[in-house]
């Protein structure tokens, strides 16, 4: 079994979709090994989305980040970061395929509902940074 990390962002949640993002997931084949509701502090975001800090789209997505709760998530099956990655679809969601959970829930590609690892060791950082080892077991 393989672990990636998700986020429920803040306009799913403030939409009420949370709830249908996680039976989504759970119908993806998906344990939830680990979940939190937090509202990230600019210091979080900044520091989670430190690898995107030059790109002119950097404010306004720890703007963004930050307007709300979020909902971050370790999860586990097969194959889990691609498995993931499939289940979410193409970060703009006029491009996603039906059935994924942007095509049914984002509303752009700048709001686009869900985040997640993008390889297993983007996944291991990413778990950390928000999962104590306890956490996780």
């Amino acid at each position: 079994m393989d672990r990636t990390f998700a986020i429920i962002k803040p306009d799913a949640v403030a939409a009420g979709q949370a709830g249908q993002i996680l039976g989504a997931i759970e119908a993806g084949g998906f344990i939830v090994r680990a979940m939190r509701m937090l509202k990230m502090s600019r210091t979080q975001a900044e520091g989670f989305y430190g690898v995107h800090r030059e790109r002119p789209f950097f404010g306004s997505l720890v703007n963004f980040m930050t307007e709300g709760p979020v909902v971050v998530l370790a999860l586990e099956r097969e194959n889990a970061v691609k498995a993931w990655r499939d289940l979410m679809g193409a970060t703009n969601p006029a491009n996603a395929a039906e059935g994924t959970i942007r095509k049914r829930f984002a509303a752009s590609v700048e709001r686009n509902c869900v985040h997640g690892s993008d390889a297993p060791e983007t996944a291991a950082v990413e778990l950390t940074f928000f999962f104590s080892a306890s956490d996780l077991l």
